[in-house]
């Protein structure tokens, strides 16, 4: 099934190559107070995690990336929403998957693309081929 919604992951940080190289000095240096725990999970010190990489071209969904900034101009009406989420975007709307509290409350990637599996509505099997 290929689904029309977009699954909307939003980190809570700012956009650009500047804030990604203090965002990674602050991971490294005090990870108990770094403010995004969907980046913290997601990604190494500069590079997606390749499991989580692989768990995303699975998903039957498009899959968008916001930062702060950007995640708050394209949805002005969430924009009082505590960061990060994981939401899905359908002709009904923004709908939270994951908020801040529950990312924040996940220990690892694994519990994460564990927590995402379980809510999101697994892939179609492929069509038969008829053959034998």
């Amino acid at each position: 099934m290929t689904v029309s919604a977009r699954l909307i992951f939003v980190y809570n940080a700012e956009a650009g190559l500047a804030a990604g190289l203090i965002d990674s000095v602050h991971k490294l240096v005090s990870p108990a107070t770094y403010p995004c725990s969907l980046c913290a999970v997601t990604y190494g010190m500069l590079t997606m995690q390749p499991a989580w990489r692989r768990f995303l071209k699975g998903l039957p969904y498009a899959v968008v990336f916001h930062h702060r900034a950007d995640f708050r101009a394209a949805y002005p009406a969430a924009a009082d929403m505590r960061l990060p989420l994981i939401a899905l975007d359908s002709a009904g709307g923004l709908e939270t998957l994951l908020d801040a509290a529950m990312l924040d409350a996940l220990p690892d990637l694994d519990a994460l693309i564990a927590q995402l599996a379980a809510i999101l509505p697994p892939r179609d099997p492929p069509a038969p081929t008829g053959r034998a």
